[in-house]
């Protein structure tokens, strides 16, 4: 493809794109298609001749686009969103372009030190200590299994790197059933084996209870178990339920446990001041994250990760072999040191487009809309006799369910979840409360208005009465 071509599909592209945004709704949310259908249109083999972008885009329109779950749609309101924005697509769209490998100061200068401009303005703008410093990663999981691996090894004086385990440590994770399940994958993967992790009883709000994390830890400690890390949640992923990290943090300095704190989703509220109360006492904690990509309008991938201590962030990670060594690299921060992966995109790019575009008191609007909107709807379900709350709503995320006048209340709320979901008008999905079928709508979709909210209570009440 000539740059002359390339102009003009990209051109085509842009119509494209812009007209996707604009009519989006209008696109069954959830894909309707049957497993192996969308493979069954496509060759067994890869094409031996080039073939024309026009043919290539029209196999795109016809097989591709079907298949597709529409994350952008106002009525995906399920699991949590991966929003995006025109300023963050128009800047991965310049990413894309310069093809940047952002792995050094020296491979992009102006990647390194945006990178750092813009992760202090978050820092500031969200109330995080102004001693605490941020890098990029692609996923909140890198960034909690950094954060495990950077407790193993401040535990073992970086022993662990050099040796590998040898059978003296018997460390301990905890956080409550409740948290994400990267969790779970961080302990497999930083070698201290699931059975290794300890959920903590939570409270009527889904919160972890500080007194039985610390009786959990004085066991362990009796046991013969060293107690390593502690996750907690402002936001858990079922119901955002918010675990006290101002106790918690107490405890983790008394037994010298590495304190961190997922926010992937709930931590763009603290853009907010009068969400703040959620943090108190994090300047105890060790590190924190939270997903631009999610609530703050920045397309996937950008996960916002900070340390209290990045010299232990660093020395766990850092790996200079002769090809990487510069002459500046005393004076900046190479970033390939403070994670696991050495190649880096250059996502600040489109944080510092979304954040300029709205500025912060626009990305707040919106914030406040989305969690009015869920306020609505939370106040609908409660005072409807056929529907029960199942967890406080701190922020916009609603678990609920449906009453049926006779059968399984379970089966219930899985047809009538099904029965939405199949319609192509929204998406919901669902978790499980005290054992009971729980579904879950996030109201946080970039353009969410509140005709869609209203469409989607039409949409559960219709689902709910079919069963009569």
């Amino acid at each position: 493809m000539s740059p002359e071509e390339f102009r003009q599909e990209a051109h085509r592209l842009v119509d494209w794109m812009a007209d996707y945004m604009q009519n989006v709704s209008q696109y069954p949310v959830l894909a309707q298609v049957a497993p192996g259908s969308i493979k069954k249109q496509l060759p067994d083999s890869a094409p031996v001749l080039g073939e024309s972008f026009e043919k290539i885009f029209k196999d795109f329109e016809k097989i591709i686009l079907p298949g597709m779950t529409h994350w952008q749609s106002p009525t995906f309101m399920a699991y949590f969103p991966a929003n995006n924005s025109c300023p963050s697509i128009l800047a991965e769209m310049l990413m894309a372009t310069m093809g940047a490998q952002c792995m050094s100061w020296l491979t992009s200068p102006a990647a390194t030190e945006l990178e750092e401009r813009v992760l202090d303005w978050l820092r500031d703008a969200k109330g995080l200590p102004n001693s605490w410093k941020g890098v990029i990663q692609d996923t909140a999981s890198s960034a909690t299994l950094s954060a495990i691996l950077s407790a193993r090894e401040r535990h073992s004086a970086f022993a662990i790197n050099q040796h590998g385990f040898t059978g003296e440590h018997r460390y301990r994770i905890y956080s409550s059933e409740h948290v994400h399940s990267s969790i779970d994958k961080g302990v497999k993967i930083a070698g201290i084996g699931q059975s290794n992790i300890v959920k903590v009883a939570v409270d009527e709000a889904f919160a972890m209870i500080p007194s039985a994390l610390e009786k959990a830890i004085q066991d362990d400690l009796a046991a013969g178990f060293t107690p390593l890390c502690v996750v907690t949640a402002i936001g858990t992923t079922s119901s955002t339920a918010i675990d006290p990290i101002d106790a918690i943090g107490d405890i983790c300095l008394k037994y010298k446990v590495w304190h961190h704190i997922d926010a992937a989703y709930a931590g763009t509220a603290l853009l907010l001041p009068e969400y703040r109360w959620m943090i108190k006492g994090i300047e105890k904690a060790d590190s924190y994250v939270f997903n631009p990509h999610k609530w703050m309008f920045t397309n996937f991938d950008c996960t916002a990760y900070y340390v209290k201590d990045t010299q232990t962030l660093i020395n766990t990670f850092s790996m200079t072999p002769e090809y990487l060594k510069t002459q500046q690299d005393d004076e900046v921060n190479n970033y390939r040191d403070w994670h696991i992966q050495l190649g880096r995109r250059f996502r600040a790019l489109k944080l510092w487009f979304v954040i300029r575009s709205y500025g912060i008191s626009g990305i707040q609007e919106k914030l406040r809309e989305h969690m009015q909107l869920a306020q609505w709807l939370y106040e609908k379900l409660d005072e409807h006799p056929q529907f029960e709350l199942l967890a406080p709503m701190p922020l916009n995320t609603i678990c609920f369910r449906y009453l049926p006048a006779s059968g399984d209340i379970d089966t219930a709320n899985e047809r009538l979840m099904q029965k939405i979901n199949d319609s192509g008008k929204a998406f919901l999905s669902h978790t499980k409360l005290n054992g009971a079928f729980t579904i879950r709508i996030v109201i946080a979709q970039t353009n969410v208005k509140k005709t869609d909210v209203e469409m989607v209570w039409q949409l559960i009440q219709e689902a709910a009465y079919s069963q009569h």
